[in-house]
């Protein structure tokens, strides 16, 4: 195509070059989604991923195009994404334009055209299915943060009407926890993003409808999960030390149906609580306190989490992440709570299932 001039006229060409219409519809905690395609292929693989949620949706809140195609060349002058702290590989460029932005994955090739009501998917999308599921889900986050909901990095359970976020410092252990809790009883309800919103004097969170993806020391601490992996594998893990177990590349999908049994998937709760994993290797005693975040909000940024990419306001204006303070006031309204010594995840399952259970030590 020549060069584009707009979100609306890229998404005409690809609707009119790559015909979608084969859908599905989510939904994702009240909010309704449809999702056409012009694959069988990729239709069925996001109908086998989404199928807790899969639900008629006479009047979807937010469509989004999935378009099987070659790889793209927009012509368009990208921006460059710097890597995050500690990373050095670039992963994304976007380009802004007055209606929208587009993202291209450099390493895959996908591109994502997003703005003013459009939501498309471009590219080689079954060998990327993960990244097509992300922008389905990153529709739903952008949906619920126009309606001033606040972002946290957190996985997050739910047990009696009350639900806990686990947030923690990088390799705490949040989605771990949030497995052993499945394991007591409760319901999943996100792996690594929350959305936090105020409701009366308190709040409720909502999940993304992510399935886990955990790491083979995850697994052999759990035997819930024990299936997802290879036999011959399984017992080659339990062979290894700690430290070599850590450094494994290997990442498995932990369906939370098939592992857990139907229905312990949700994407909202009330919010009862947020404990934040401030815990090492080398610690200590197990310990559990509640904490003012307008007080201690040098532990806020183990749940506050930038909004990205592929978020765009509804203000256009409004493009700024929300300040730290303005998570304390938020988080204010729940009690917070911080675990502190040694990683000790049996411990912290049964302190959570407490709160989860009875509302904790005040």
């Amino acid at each position: 195509m020549s060069l584009p001039g707009s979100v609306r006229e890229m998404a005409a060409h690809f609707r009119e070059c790559f015909p979608a219409d084969r859908c599905l519809d989510l939904n994702f905690a009240g909010c309704t989604i449809r999702v056409c395609t012009n694959s069988q292929a990729v239709t069925s693989e996001l109908s086998g991923y989404f199928k807790e949620f899969a639900a008629k949706a006479h009047s979807p809140r937010v469509q989004i195009t999935v378009h099987e195609c070659p790889i793209s060349d927009l012509g368009l002058a990208y921006t460059v994404k710097e890597p995050d702290p500690g990373k050095t590989k670039i992963k994304e460029e976007w380009a802004d334009f007055s209606d929208g932005r587009v993202v291209r994955k450099r390493l895959t090739g996908m591109v994502f055209i997003f703005g003013q009501g459009e939501n498309l998917a471009v590219g080689p999308c079954l060998e990327n299915a993960n990244q097509v599921v992300n922008f389905i889900n990153n529709r739903f986050i952008e949906w619920k943060l126009n309606q001033g909901g606040l972002l946290g990095h957190a996985a997050g359970v739910a047990l009696n009407g009350r639900g806990l976020s686990l947030a923690g410092f990088s390799g705490a252990g949040k989605s771990t926890l949030a497995l052993h809790l499945m394991s007591l009883g409760a319901t999943f309800v996100s792996n690594d993003r929350v959305i936090v919103e105020q409701s009366g004097s308190g709040l409720v969170m909502y999940g993304v409808a992510k399935q886990p993806r955990i790491n083979p020391g995850t697994v052999l601490n759990n035997p819930d999960l024990s299936g997802i992996v290879e036999p011959e594998n399984l017992e080659s893990f339990k062979n290894l030390a700690p430290e070599e177990l850590r450094q494994l590349e290997h990442k498995y999908d932990a369906l939370i149906d098939e592992c857990f049994g139907p229905g312990r998937f949700t994407l909202r709760s009330v919010l009862s609580g947020l404990l934040i994993l401030n815990w090492d290797r080398e610690g200590g005693p197990f310990g559990l306190k509640r904490v003012d975040p307008e007080k201690r909000k040098d532990l806020l940024p183990a749940f506050i989490k930038s909004t990205g990419l592929f978020y765009l306001p509804s203000d256009l204006g409004r493009m700024a992440d929300p300040l730290p303070d303005e998570y304390a006031r938020t988080l204010a309204r729940t009690r917070v709570y911080e675990i502190t010594g040694g990683m000790d995840f049996a411990g912290a399952a049964e302190a959570c299932l407490d709160l989860l259970k009875s509302g904790g030590p005040a």
